[in-house]
């Protein structure tokens, strides 16, 4: 497995927690709502997170790193009502937002890890997860800040252990240096292959990817988003 280059898991938590105060009715949510889906991996070294036990019954787990206000985790558990939603987010605020969306529309197969997504991927079996996004993830433009980035040689370790053979990573992102970023590094990675064919396959959101806040205010700005698939190779005998 990779190791930073100070021999250490680049673990630490980047950005804020919590942005301006809750609203009543969102606080009221975080208070009563969270800690019936509230997931809580254990520390590094522990036993996996028990996902039969927290999706029964789930034809496949998903899961979205970072999402936002949730909106896209939502509208993929309304449409895949027989999937488990996994969400990881730090923000409290964002939390709250994805909280409306499921008491809003009923939404009974979503899960939420309010903790560091590094931490949660360390925590999944091998080979549970059916598909994994990480959209318009912090770019952290400066470059002594690029050992922030989420997609590092660590991270795609861990998900291409916890990926299902033929499970897809989707990632998007309105930063050139970024997304050249993660193409070099996932097309280095031995257990990810780029299923991309023709330029609209990176260029146009599919339509089963819907908008996000990110996504407008890119298009707002005249940035263009880059929308990302990679596929988990399949595993060669005694491999993980």
């Amino acid at each position: 497995m990779t190791n930073s280059p100070a021999g250490k898991r680049n673990t630490r938590v980047y950005g804020r927690r919590i942005g301006r105060p809750l609203r009543k009715a969102r606080q009221e949510l975080i208070d009563s709502l969270l800690p019936q889906l509230r997931v809580v991996p254990a520390s590094e070294g522990g036993p996996p997170l028990d996902l039969p036990s927290l999706f029964p019954g789930a034809e496949s787990i998903w899961i979205e790193f970072g999402f936002g206000a949730g909106e896209h985790l939502a509208w993929q558990a309304a449409h895949h009502p027989a999937v488990g939603m996994l969400g990881c987010e730090v923000f409290q605020n964002g939390v709250a937002s994805l909280l409306r969306h499921v008491r809003e529309q009923g939404l009974a197969n979503v899960r939420i890890a309010e903790t560091d997504s590094f931490r949660v991927l360390g925590s999944l079996p091998e080979t549970s997860i059916g598909r994994a996004f990480l959209l318009f993830p912090d770019p952290w433009p400066k470059a002594r800040h690029h050992r922030r980035r989420f997609v590092r040689g660590e991270v795609l370790d861990l998900l291409a252990r916890a990926l299902a053979d033929g499970a897809e990573f989707r990632f998007a992102t309105d930063h050139a240096d970024y997304c050249a970023w993660v193409l070099a590094r996932l097309l280095a990675h031995p257990a990810f292959a780029w299923a991309a064919e023709h330029p609209a396959d990176w260029r146009v959101r599919p339509a089963d990817w819907p908008p996000t806040r990110y996504e407008e205010r890119a298009l707002a700005a005249g940035r263009s988003p880059v929308f990302l698939t990679f596929q988990r190779r399949p595993r060669r005998s005694g491999a993980t």
